[in-house]
């Protein structure tokens, strides 16, 4: 009998993925998704369904978010009931009897959809990155491309409101979305405002549009039900989000960059925006990324503003810090003919909740 190769670790089981989950993704922040997530790796009949999806569609998350999604649809009514009382037990039992009773619906919406993730508090860090392009560059109207746009509330970095640790403030202090960052390093954010935002476009392989009571649905999906502050964030997003909906572009982005720009006024700066998505591309297609803004700028100048992993994002310095430091750099770009000018401006830690500001300091 073949014996396994010495060193080579074995891949865990499908019951120990959603063990783990259980005790350490799960773990202090939803305890009713511990609770299910315990019940489906003990249940051999639930891992056989689960297991009917493609092996990269297997996840706990995926799964879990698919059986919510039933649930929020009206479709399991005894989990939505055992989801809103809160009561685990309940839950466990209504997440396997959805799944063995309606597994073709549960794999087929896992099959068809990501898992998506609230992304407005990036706008912490975007917004004077934002605000810096356009000080350098005089503009006084910017139009917004985000690529990897997800849900675009990216685009809605000027219409948010947001407080740092510090006290000092940015963005729209009435808005329905509040952010919170923290400020580390001893460096204030500038108190510079955005200029007028005139275009907001998204660009994306599969962009959700929350306009779309399916999509807007999913989107609450994703998020465990026992999180009710989360759940209120999400709702206030998607109505901000809704309420100026952005022009959504499909494709890859060195594909459909070159129609983004072109919906930029000729009078406004196109600020470029990514937030850890160049590291879901080769190393050969992000530099063509790079080609494409420059491209752009053969006519205008363009802005580049990235929060990406420690040497993930081309051109941008990495101040010596190590790819595995846990952190991310806060890039900003500006092509302006043949001149790129491209400056590492701040260190950000927990996509984007906390924030240390560099620009304009000798220190790195």
């Amino acid at each position: 009998m073949p014996q396994p190769t010495a060193g080579v670790a074995r891949r865990p089981t499908l019951a120990q993925v959603y063990r783990r989950f259980a005790e350490v993704e799960a773990a202090g922040t939803s305890p009713l998704y511990g609770r299910v997530a315990i019940a489906l790796s003990e249940s051999g009949k639930a891992l056989r369904a689960i297991e009917t999806a493609p092996a990269r569609k297997r996840h706990p998350s995926l799964i879990l978010a698919a059986l919510h999604d039933l649930a929020l649809a009206g479709r399991a009514p005894a989990l939505a009931a055992a989801y809103a009382a809160g009561d685990g037990e309940a839950a466990a039992d209504a997440a396997i009897a959805t799944l063995l009773g309606m597994t073709e619906a549960v794999v087929a919406t896992a099959v068809r959809r990501p898992v998506r993730a609230g992304e407005t508090g990036r706008c912490a860090v975007l917004y004077p990155v934002i605000a810096e392009a356009a000080r350098r560059l005089g503009a006084d109207a910017v139009g917004l491309i985000d690529v990897g746009c997800g849900a675009a509330f990216n685009l809605s970095v000027d219409r948010v409101g947001i407080t740092y640790s510090d006290g000092s403030s940015l963005g729209d202090p009435s808005s329905p979305v509040r952010i919170p960052a923290s400020i580390v390093g001893g460096r204030a954010v500038p108190a510079r405002a955005m200029p007028e935002v005139v275009a907001r476009i998204g660009v994306d392989v599969d962009p959700a549009d929350v306009t779309d009571p399916d999509e807007a649905r999913w989107l609450r999906a994703c998020l465990p039900p026992d999180q009710p502050e989360r759940i209120a964030t999400l709702d206030a997003e998607i109505a901000l989000a809704s309420s100026a909906p952005p022009a959504l572009l499909r494709g890859a982005a060195v594909e459909v960059l070159p129609d983004a720009f072109a919906r930029v006024p000729a009078d406004a700066l196109p600020v470029v925006t990514t937030t850890w998505a160049l590291s879901r591309l080769s190393l050969e297609n992000r530099l063509r990324f790079l080609h494409r803004l420059d491209q752009a700028a053969a006519g205008r100048p363009v802005a580049w503003v990235s929060a990406e992993g420690v040497g993930v994002a081309p051109a941008i310095p990495t101040l010596g810090d190590r790819r595995a430091s846990g952190h991310s750099i806060l890039g900003l770009a500006v092509f302006d003919g043949p001149a790129l000018r491209a400056e590492a401006v701040g260190r950000c830690w927990s996509q984007g909740r906390v924030l240390a500001w560099l620009a304009g300091s000798r220190l790195p």
